[in-house]
């Protein structure tokens, strides 16, 4: 797993590339952590090189998500594989998540 953090405009991007899984959950953790307690925060997590996703790092994506939420803020995710996509599905989180398909449109949906 490999992350890469920078930001654009007011929005701080998180890409990750690679497993998102229990063994290589912890800096994404402390980043979204960090990232998300911040009031007003946006965030976007770019998911377009993760080629796996288990119940570890879903639940630190919730976790973010209702942080941010509590803060005023907005986590988007994007950029989904058709296999981290399924996963969202079948544990119906697709539902709790604004999910676009890139990077553009999902910055383009944080500026309405």
């Amino acid at each position: 797993m490999d992350m890469k953090t920078y930001s654009a405009g007011e929005i701080n991007v998180l890409e990750i590339t690679g497993r998102f899984d229990a063994s290589t959950v912890q800096p994404i953790a402390t980043w979204l952590e960090q990232t998300t307690s911040t009031p007003g925060a946006r965030v976007l997590v770019n998911l377009t090189d993760t080629t796996f996703v288990d119940s570890t790092a879903l639940a630190t994506l919730v976790q973010a998500l209702k942080r941010c939420q509590q803060m005023q803020g907005d986590l988007y995710l994007c950029g989904m594989r058709h296999p981290v996509h399924m996963i969202f599905e079948l544990t119906r989180l697709d539902k709790a998540f604004s999910i676009f398909s890139d990077k553009e449109r999902a910055l383009q949906a944080f500026a309405k």
